[in-house]
């Protein structure tokens, strides 16, 4: 036995079984790169149980020798990643393709409103400045009273070009833009506010002394310089609305929600005949949808009325009363857009009042989107919104007139600017068209604005009073 072993050490131990050689292979089992028939990823002729016998009877067990492995197709291949792909994998793949359908669908909503907005006409503007980047910016909003392009029952009720023909602002509101805060706030200057014009053309034949709304008559330049001249406040860029465009763009929102103490209509009896001017008429109390003409017929109404102790009773304040239900309008409008906000509805919208506007050629649709994207959760009430104090005169030269009332109108020009406005080249007029002195006052406030001086003597000290505090207990509020 011991001769036995020590020659089993000579000869190397127990000798490996040798694989045969090719002409000993059947035909069939050849090594040729490819198995002959489907792949099992076993060896030919093995079992799962005897994969651990198969490699120690050969220490060369592999694809390529004798065939024993079979090497699987690049379809196979593939077929078995897939099988092999996680749950996890799936899900992650599926959210992709989710999120790049969601990217392409805004890009094509937001392509849609450049191409809207293209349609908006567009004028160059000589009288705005450019704002500094980042910093506030004053936007005028004009609310034109011109009836060009309205339907037959629109002239009905709203009159016609020669009942009410030419062009005048029924409605001026600033909205100053802080892109810094995300604030913004607005202030509204009484249509009939007596003021001396500016930027008229050499051959008008308006009167210099004149109230704010006639400048309109020869464009948004001359109303543009008119208020820089009078008040010192910087417009950057204007927006024009035609008589019908707060309707479209109410209806483009599915209507707007407001609470009425009583019931409200328009009266107008100053001519001794009383009529419905601005076609007013709400018979019940409560929160109601206001649809597009029911807004227009509010916003427009100088001779409201609410019915209350048995009676019908008269606003007093005509066209700032007039003002301060705009404002609510515009409240109530930016809740609901707040409550609907997506790229759709701004497309709807846009669609529906895209005739409606006219601008300045420097107001882009990037600014646009994003001051939608920076505001879109802005609520009504976040809106300060702001009135220039006047008072009612007779003037021999333009009749009934609002006047500026110097100490109050300084205070609310340095809260709503934060900082005192620029230099006044034409100060307001009084009843007598005697140039009014605005004085220079310093507030508690933020200032964003550049510090400049306006003309005339004595300072005031203010701290911001809240906007729209005082608002009269008869009119409708944001429901």
């Amino acid at each position: 036995m011991t001769g036995a072993r020590g020659s089993e050490r000579r000869s190397g131990g127990t000798q490996p079984t040798v694989p045969p050689t090719d002409s000993s292979l059947p035909p069939g089992s050849r090594p040729s790169g490819r198995s002959s028939g489907r792949p099992t990823g076993r060896p030919r002729g093995s079992t799962p149980g005897s994969t651990r016998q198969a490699s120690t009877s050969s220490p060369f067990s592999g694809p390529i020798l004798g065939g024993q492995v079979a090497i699987p197709t690049k379809r196979e291949l593939r077929r078995a990643k897939k099988r092999r792909r996680r749950p996890a994998e799936r899900i992650l793949r599926g959210l992709i393709v989710v999120v790049v359908l969601l990217l392409v669908v805004a890009g094509l909503g937001y392509g849609y409103v450049h191409y809207q907005w293209s349609k908006v006409s567009s004028s160059p503007c000589a009288t705005c400045v450019v704002a500094a980047s980042g910093q506030p910016y004053n936007v005028l909003l004009i609310g034109s009273d011109s009836r060009v392009g309205e339907t037959p029952a629109e002239a009905q009720q709203f009159g016609n070009a020669t009942n009410a023909g030419g062009q005048r602002s029924d409605t001026i509101k600033i909205i100053r833009v802080n892109p810094s805060t995300g604030t913004a706030s607005s202030l509204s200057i009484p249509r009939d506010t007596y003021v001396t014009l500016s930027g008229m053309p050499a051959d008008s034949q308006l009167s210099p002394q004149n109230k704010i709304n006639a400048a309109f008559g020869s464009g948004p330049d001359a109303l543009i310089k008119t208020i820089e001249n009078t008040f010192g406040i910087p417009i950057n860029h204007y927006i024009v609305v035609s008589f019908f465009g707060l309707q479209d763009a109410v209806n483009a929102l599915g209507g707007i929600s407001m609470d009425f103490p009583s019931p409200v209509r328009d009266q107008d009896c100053s001519t001794g005949v009383c009529y419905n001017n601005s076609g007013l008429d709400i018979p019940t109390a409560g929160c109601q949808v206001l649809d597009g003409q029911q807004a227009l017929a509010l916003s427009r109404s100088r001779y409201f009325q609410y019915y209350a102790d048995g009676q019908w009773n008269s606003d007093p304040t005509s066209d700032i009363g007039r003002i301060e239900r705009q404002n609510l309008i515009i409240s109530a409008a930016l809740d609901k857009a707040r409550s609907t906000y997506n790229p759709l509805r701004l497309n709807t919208l846009f669609s529906s009042v895209v005739h409606d506007f006219s601008k300045d050629d420097a107001l882009s649709a990037t600014d646009l989107l994003s001051l939608a994207e920076r505001y879109h959760a802005f609520s009504g009430s976040d809106l300060q919104a702001y009135t220039l104090p006047t008072a009612g005169a007779t003037s021999a030269v333009a009749g009934d007139v609002e006047v500026v009332q110097p100490d109050q109108a300084a205070q609310t020009l340095t809260q709503f600017l934060g900082g005192a406005p620029g230099p006044i080249v034409t100060p307001p007029l009084d009843a007598y068209g005697v140039p009014l002195t605005l004085p220079v006052t310093t507030t508690t406030a933020p200032s964003q604005a550049a510090q400049s001086p306006a003309s005339g003597g004595g300072t005031a000290t203010t701290t911001p009073a809240p906007p729209g505090a005082s608002i009269p207990s008869y009119d409708p509020r944001p429901c």
